[in-house]
């Protein structure tokens, strides 16, 4: 047992001195392009949780959800009447439900003025751009105006980019990206999506 204990300290010790030599490494200051993206799920998940952790110190946050927003969503519900959030919603809800190329592309443009705006606000501390993936795939949003405001962002600001098939120009852009993976998923068995769980 001693053995043990004295190789456990050996490696912790050699773990501490790489992640003190990380975060002494870490000398820049910015806000940053984070994207959630892959086929499994948690994506707007682990967005709405940074939205909390954000407005939990008092910093303005903007969201806009390009296809669930007409769906129930728990953290909206709980959320909303925080006065530093902003929330902006596309009229149409899920795009495979509409099935208009044309209504759908009018609601994503207007609630991307929305965007716009947030992105153009140096007190905005976080936008999150919920699904804009399949905005960008659809066509109904051109990737160089996504671009353009996003590198046009104030400096300080932070923007989470979630869905599926994130574009390669944003991923290349990206100081972070994580890609959720499905390993499995309830609703391939016949399991009804959860309220308070999976929305």
């Amino acid at each position: 047992m001693t053995d043990r204990n004295t190789r456990h300290k050996a490696s912790m010790e050699k773990l501490k001195a790489r992640v003190d030599e990380k975060i002494a490494e870490a000398t820049e200051q910015r806000g940053l392009l984070l994207i959630n993206t892959g086929n499994g799920k948690g994506k707007t998940t682990a967005a709405w949780g940074t939205v909390t952790r954000a407005l939990g110190y008092g910093y303005k946050v903007g969201v806009i959800q390009f296809i669930k927003g007409l769906w129930e969503c728990g953290e909206r519900n709980r959320l909303e009447e925080d006065p530093n959030l902003s929330v902006a919603i596309m009229s149409t809800g899920f795009t495979w439900d509409t099935q208009n190329r044309e209504a759908d592309t009018q609601a994503c443009q207007a609630v991307w003025q929305d965007a716009e705006k947030m992105l153009a606000d140096p007190d905005t501390y976080l936008v999150v751009l919920d699904e804009i993936t399949y905005m960008l795939k659809f066509g109904y949003l051109d990737i160089a105006t996504v671009i353009k405001a996003l590198e046009n962002r104030p400096r300080e600001q932070t923007v989470i980019v979630t869905g599926r098939n994130a574009h390669r120009d944003l991923v290349a852009m990206a100081d972070t990206v994580t890609e959720m993976q499905e390993v499995r998923h309830a609703f391939n068995n016949g399991l009804q999506a959860r309220r308070g769980i999976d929305f």
